[in-house]
């Protein structure tokens, strides 16, 4: 192994570093003492030619692995913050494109809670028509198919306003989108328009 370390016989380098005791130790082939510790080689002029470093500790190696992966990770965060903002830049031409896409995903929401209403409409009319007929069981058991029709009839009228209120929650969401994308549309645009 030292032979490998040493290089070449007689190419003139010196192998020097600092031993346990802190005093610089060369010889022309890699000194005992400095196996596991950072030394320099130097070359015929007495210049240090290359630096080898000391191999890691574990800790060392874990926290240089942390390291790098954080690293890594911010970067590859740095280039999905580009795409976007290249996606943004290539789907809006102005800010005006940008309310103009708000107003249409808001629309398309508010189409979907008219048509939830209206179905609650038409469920409270099938409703009533259950109803009608419970009139004539007051005291009586209702028939099988009246009492699953009027507990079909809440469960659905149920069902939709839950389908009202969540579509009301997109509304604000697209609201809050819209917003973020033409504030980023602003920073970027300002960032590219010429200096003058």
């Amino acid at each position: 192994m030292l032979c490998a370390l040493a290089g070449p016989a007689g190419a003139g380098n010196l192998y020097c570093c600092t031993d346990a005791v802190g005093k610089q130790v060369c010889a022309d082939l890699l000194p005992q003492a400095c196996i596991g510790r950072t030394y320099r080689v130097l070359g015929d002029s007495g210049r240090t030619v290359r630096v080898v470093e000391a191999p890691l500790s574990k800790e060392q190696r874990a926290q240089r692995a942390a390291e790098e992966a954080q690293k890594k990770e911010q970067e590859t965060l740095a280039a999905e913050k580009r795409r976007q903002d290249q996606a943004l830049l290539n789907t809006y031409g102005s800010e005006r494109e940008i309310e103009m896409m708000r107003t249409r995903a808001i629309d398309d929401v508010r189409k979907a809670i008219r048509a939830a209403e209206t179905k609650i409409a038409e469920i409270q009319a099938r409703r009533k028509h259950f109803e009608d007929e419970a009139e004539f069981y007051k005291k009586k058991q209702l028939p099988p198919e009246i009492d699953k029709g009027l507990r079909d009839a809440d469960a659905d009228i149920k069902a939709q306003q839950q389908l009202i209120v969540a579509k009301q929650g997109e509304i604000d969401a697209i609201g809050s989108k819209y917003d973020d994308e033409k504030r980023r549309y602003q920073e970027l645009t300002r960032q590219r328009a010429p200096s003058r």
